[in-house]
């Protein structure tokens, strides 16, 4: 008999600061789109914009 492993899909989001070029990944939130202003830039204080979002897939 095959057993098949449950595949969980995880989504990212990637942040990047237009000044500094910080990039910070986090989990995904409801509401993310892409190219938007999100949250403030811990280096420079600038505002972050969201670049990329996308999922990992995990098997289990």
């Amino acid at each position: 008999m095959i057993f098949s492993k449950e595949k969980i899909t995880i989504a990212y989001t990637i942040e990047k600061c237009p000044k500094c070029e910080m990039i910070k990944k986090r989990k995904f939130s409801e509401g993310d789109i892409l190219f938007s202003e999100s949250s403030s830039c811990s280096s420079c204080d600038s505002t972050m914009l969201i670049e990329k979002i996308y999922g990992e897939t995990l098997e289990q």
